[in-house]
């Protein structure tokens, strides 16, 4: 337990956080994989690269740093960055050089603001939340390690086919290359695929949504070409029907909330349609007669994915409806659209896309009188806190 002046010390260091938590956190990642390049093996190198894990980490220091009072408040996060680490293989050894490397960031970074007195207490604090995140990652270790079919670490797969779905997605089929089972998911888990390029040392680590239901036999992920994207162009270009890639076990909670009979609602933006199209093909496979509408936005219908698809689960529905909208021809979609096609405002409703394209949804719901607590989203990479001060 820590006592109330070292939670009082470590609350104090919030509005420093605020002002220069993304310089600390990027001092602590230079630092690190100087003196410690092998733990490259286990980030997403391309986030790395244009910040996206910097601000997520420091966005993360700040919400446990204003939170030391009552850390049950950041359990969802925990368990959310806990179903990444685990599907990366970060383990408890890892955490000690973490701490050690944060705290000699802190320091780099606030100079004579960095008391010994402050980092003390951020010493004892840290060991208190790694001690939380070490203990949520070690039960879903045990978890995926001894359901059927289940395995730790990664995994070698076969790509079994390779299909296009618009001009910039591809969807890859995946089969265990020694032919076992296939453990169940939960509709909405991605997978962790790494790869590592002709003349790279280390390996490239993406996490892509599952886009199948679970029981098919095979996992299917289906992977938007990104211009800057390592591990994207490496699939799209290099890897075909055949060859074979690296793979961890299903992780991940977001996923369709026990909520009855209530209808649902699906807002999707590009790529993240992913996760909504293995919710709605288990939905339509056990629950037919569930209220579902289905909401997508893409830029064009060249890239728009998974549209016959979608159609054809939403015709084998009673209950069912889809909504397409093109940014070429409608517009972005917006709250006025919004308001003018939903058909409840009753029951979940599940938002993932671009971060601006969750913010507009997000800001929409609300101001459609939705309650927080039957909005659910996810990020593509990094996450943002989008409702609270963002560390700079």
């Amino acid at each position: 337990m820590l006592s109330e002046k070292t939670k009082y010390i470590v609350k104090s260091t919030v509005p420093v956080l605020i002002q220069h938590g993304t310089a600390i956190t990027s001092c602590f990642y230079k630092n690190m994989f100087h003196d410690h390049p092998e733990l490259l093996n286990l980030f997403n190198q391309s986030n790395q690269k244009q910040g996206r894990q910097q601000k997520a980490l420091a966005q993360a220091v700040l919400a446990a740093a204003a939170n030391i009072d009552n850390l049950e408040v950041i359990l969802p996060v925990v368990k959310q960055v806990g179903h990444k680490h685990r599907s990366l293989g970060v383990k408890k050894e890892h955490y000690p050089i973490v701490g050690k490397y944060l705290l000699e960031a802190m320091k780099e970074v606030l100079g004579d603001q960095a008391t010994d007195e402050v980092i003390s207490a951020w010493g004892e604090a840290y060991g208190v939340i790694a001690g939380v995140f070490i203990g949520e990652e070690e039960e879903m270790y045990y978890q995926a390690e001894n359901q059927d079919g289940g395995w730790s670490g990664f995994k070698t797969f076969k790509i079994a086919n390779k299909v296009e779905e618009s001009d910039v997605i591809t969807s890859f089929y995946l089969t265990p290359a020694d032919h076992q089972s296939l453990p169940d998911f939960l509709p909405g888990q991605y997978i962790s695929v790494r790869v590592k390029p002709d003349g790279d040392a280390f390996w490239h680590n993406r996490q892509y949504s599952l886009s199948n239901a679970p029981g098919t036999g095979t996992f299917r992920i289906s992977v938007k070409k990104e211009q800057l994207g390592t591990v994207s162009g490496f699939l799209h270009n290099q890897l075909n029907i055949g060859d074979f890639i690296e793979v961890s076990a299903p992780a991940g909670d977001f996923t369709l909330v026990d909520n009855g009979t209530e209808p649902i609602t699906f807002l999707s933006g590009g790529v993240g349609v992913t996760p909504f199209i293995s919710m709605l093909n288990d939905l339509a496979k056990k629950d037919p007669e569930r209220n579902v509408q289905f909401i997508h936005a893409a830029q064009n219908e060249q890239v728009h994915a998974f549209k016959k698809e979608v159609n054809n689960l939403i015709e084998s529905m009673t209950n069912a409806e889809a909504a397409v909208f093109y940014e070429n021809t409608d517009g972005r979609l917006s709250f006025e659209q919004l308001q003018r096609i939903l058909l409840t405002k009753k029951g979940d409703f599940y938002v993932c896309g671009p971060v601006p394209f969750l913010k507009a949804m997000l800001e929409a719901l609300s101001l459609l009188g939705i309650k927080e607590n039957r909005i659910h989203y996810e990020f593509f990479g990094p996450a943002v806190d989008l409702s609270q001060p963002q560390a700079v």
